[in-house]
């Protein structure tokens, strides 16, 4: 199952708290960027973050966004725009890095 247009459009809407979000697809799915860094993406309309020490506190369930990826977390509460800046401002920090 393919990520549809209007969850993407849903997520890129959650997200308006954070500045240069941006989305590139990627074989029906997307792919997220913020400040040019990957930390995330949509699979099978399913926001998912990459795993990294500052954003285990957040408790997350991990998912697999495809077969044979790496696991990631699941963003099981997309409604919150505030945890979910927050969830993307620690996983791009420790990316950063």
């Amino acid at each position: 199952m393919a990520t549809t247009k209007d969850y993407k459009e849903f997520v890129l809407e959650q997200l308006k708290l954070l500045d240069n979000i941006t989305c590139k697809p990627m074989m029906r799915e997307y792919l997220l960027y913020y400040n040019g860094i990957l930390f995330g993406g949509i699979y099978d309309d399913r926001l998912l973050i990459k795993i990294v020490e500052s954003n285990k506190k957040h408790n997350m369930q991990e998912s697999i966004p495809y077969k044979s990826a790496k696991p990631m977390y699941l963003v099981a509460d997309v409604d919150n725009q505030e945890l979910l800046k927050n969830i993307v401002l620690d996983t791009y920090n420790d990316l950063k890095k």
